[in-house]
Parts: C-alpha cells; sequence; structure tokens
C-alpha cells in the first residue's frame, strides 16, 4: 500500500509499504476514503519534531474491511471515523472517554508508534473503543474534523471554561483555531480572534468573531481595549508557540484561564509563575479527549448550530501529499486545510 512519509524536514514522499494486520483480536483494518493534512502534521514536516522517518496522518474516515474476532461493534463494510489518539478501551482512564487518561498510554496515529492514516489501509487497535460509524446526516468533511480539528476546538473552548457573554481571545485562525472560534461562539462566548493573516481573520469573522487587524504587539493592547482594561476571560493559544503563549499570559484577565491546543516544539517554555501565581491564572493545556467529544458535537452538528464548512479549502490525491503539505506549510489565507483521497 502507499504511505505518506516524512524523512526530513519538508520531505514528502509517498511510499510503497506492506498492508497492515490486525493489531489483535480487537482490531481493525480500515481502508482509507478521505484523510487530511493538520497543523500538527506539520510539525514533523517543519521540523520541530525531527523524529525520522515517519508515516505521518492522524485524521481519516473509511470503510471497515478487516476485523478481529473480539470486536462487536463493527462489521465489514462499514463507514467509520477514527479517532486521531487511540486509547486502549479497556481500563479506568478510557472509561472517561479521554484516551489520553488510558493506563497503558495514549498512542496517536502517524506519530511512531501507530501506523500513519495518510495511507491506504490504517490498522486501528481496540476497534470498538476507537472507531465511530458516521451517522446520517455527517458528511465527509464534517467527520474528519471530527476525528481530531472539532474535539481540539471543543475542548480548547470547554476546558477554557467559557461562559456566555464573557469575552474569549483566539490565538490562531488554523483548521483547529477556527474550530475554537465556531465552539466558543456556540457556547454563547463573544470571540475576538486574532492571527497575522488576513483571510484567517475573515474567516472567523464571518462566523461571528471580532477580528483584531493589528499587528502581533499589538494584540494586547487590542484586548484591553476591547475589554475596558480588564482582558480576555479566557485565551484560547492554538499556536503553541513561546510569542503566542506570552500573549495568552499578558491578554487574560486576572483569575482568567488559558488554555493551550497548540503543539509546542521539543524546547522548554520559560513560565513565569510568579506573576501567574499572583493573578491566579488557571493554565490547561490537552489534546483532544476525541471520544468523549463525539457525544457532544454530534447533537450539534446534526441540529445546525455547529457549522463545519469551509474549514476544508483544497483536496488533492494522495500522491500528491508533497504538493499538499506545501500549501498548508505556507499558511496563506487561501489554504486552510487540505484533503487528500485515494
Amino acid at each position: 500500500m502507499r504511505a505518506v512519509t516524512v524523512s526530513a524536514p519538508g520531505q514528502i514522499s509517498v511510499e510503497q509499504v506492506p498492508d497492515p494486520a490486525l493489531t489483535g483480536a480487537d482490531g481493525a483494518v480500515v481502508r482509507i476514503e478521505a484523510t487530511a493534512v493538520c497543523g500538527s502534521d506539520l510539525h514533523f514536516y517543519d521540523g520541530d519534531l525531527p523524529l525520522y522517518p515517519v508515516a505521518v496522518g492522524h485524521e481519516a474516515i473509511g470503510t471497515v474491511v478487516e476485523v478481529g474476532s473480539d470486536v462487536a461493534r463493527f462489521a465489514v463494510g462499514e463507514r467509520v471515523l477514527v479517532a486521531s489518539v487511540a486509547g486502549c478501551g479497556a481500563c479506568e482512564g478510557c472509561a472517561t472517554l479521554d484516551p489520553v487518561a488510558c493506563t497503558g498510554g495514549a498512542k496517536v496515529f502517524g506519530s511512531g508508534e501507530l501506523g500513519g492514516a495518510q495511507s491506504d489501509l490504517l490498522a486501528v487497535p481496540a476497534a470498538d473503543f476507537n472507531l465511530l460509524t458516521i451517522p446520517d446526516g455527517v458528511g465527509d468533511e464534517a467527520a474528519l474534523l471530527l476525528t481530531d480539528n472539532l474535539g481540539t476546538g471543543w475542548a480548547a473552548a470547554t476546558r477554557a471554561d467559557v461562559v456566555a457573554g464573557e469575552t474569549v481571545l483566539v490565538l490562531g485562525l488554523g483548521a483547529v483555531g477556527q474550530c475554537a472560534v465556531r465552539c466558543a461562539i456556540a457556547l454563547g462566548a463573544r470571540v475576538l480572534a486574532y492571527d497575522p493573516v488576513e483571510g484567517r481573520r475573515a474567516m472567523a469573522e464571518k462566523a461571528g468573531a471580532t477580528a483584531l487587524p493589528v499587528a502581533p504587539e499589538e494584540v494586547v493592547p487590542a484586548v484591553l481595549e476591547a475589554t475596558g482594561g480588564r482582558g480576555a476571560a479566557a485565551v484560547i493559544d492554538a499556536v503553541g508557540h513561546n510569542v503566542t503563549l506570552d500573549t495568552a499570559f499578558a491578554a487574560v484577565r486576572s483569575t482568567g484561564t488559558v488554555s493551550v491546543v497548540g503543539i509546542h516544539d521539543l524546547e522548554p517554555y520559560p513560565l513565569a509563575l510568579l506573576m501567574g501565581t499572583f493573578r491566579s491564572i488557571t493554565l490547561r493545556m490537552t489534546t483532544a479527549p476525541v471520544h468523549r467529544t463525539w457525544g457532544e458535537l454530534l447533537p450539534l452538528i446534526t441540529d445546525g448550530r455547529l457549522d463545519t464548512s469551509g474549514i476544508f479549502t483544497h483536496t488533492y490525491p494522495l500522491d500528491e501529499a508533497a504538493t499538499a503539505y506545501a500549501a498548508v506549510a505556507s499558511r496563506s489565507a487561501d489554504c486552510l486545510k487540505a484533503m487528500l483521497i485515494p
């Protein structure tokens, strides 16, 4: 089968690799019908996570083509979406529907330990836990977003303690940031949105946010002005770089919450703990508890209360993965998120 592989910064290839086997009696193999390039994948591509070579991709939907003898919920031929983060499904941690709490350790597809989803086939462990049948009324784009980006945006907003009527600042308006904007709005917040790319600010504004058309160093003054000098009740950092973390801590009000879902590099971040303690700042960092968010997000999507349209801007054949990565890595206004299809 084919699998997209990053072998060095900026080096993408589509390799021929052996077809995956079942991971065990509880596993399944899914034929991938659509996958996507995530901002997290760019950390391998950009060299922030220099773990090479690595078969990448953790967002996928497709059809089950093989199941182990212990799989009870799925059969060959079912169309499913795959959780980007996998748990064992049998421990106390997984019982919370957050695979990060798995006592055996959560595993992310396409990061070295599990296969990459940007491929023809994907072996999924603990299939009864890590798969979800694509419900009626949920299109392929929405289903792909439910594998990671939308769940991450929802987790960013809920873990930010968003309260209706309060002001939330979202830093970074890539796919996750756009999802966080829409989720915070769905929770009733007044959302301020910042990204240095004007077109991405325009997309957030179209979704109902107030864009901040300022230079990066002017974001904090703009937030203070918009909040009467108090600062945002919560800041969602969908970038995770030192500069955005600095901005988040400066823009959040005392007793506020900073919710980080952006992926930092391997270098430590110098956290000013004294001022954080003095100001009673709550800091939360997370990947998405994808399995838990399915039950929370599906009604919002099917009822039309959460719009998932427009996040995907480009579609490429799997064989053109290098072109897709270059387009997404440009972080332009026109290419927000790319889908890869067989």
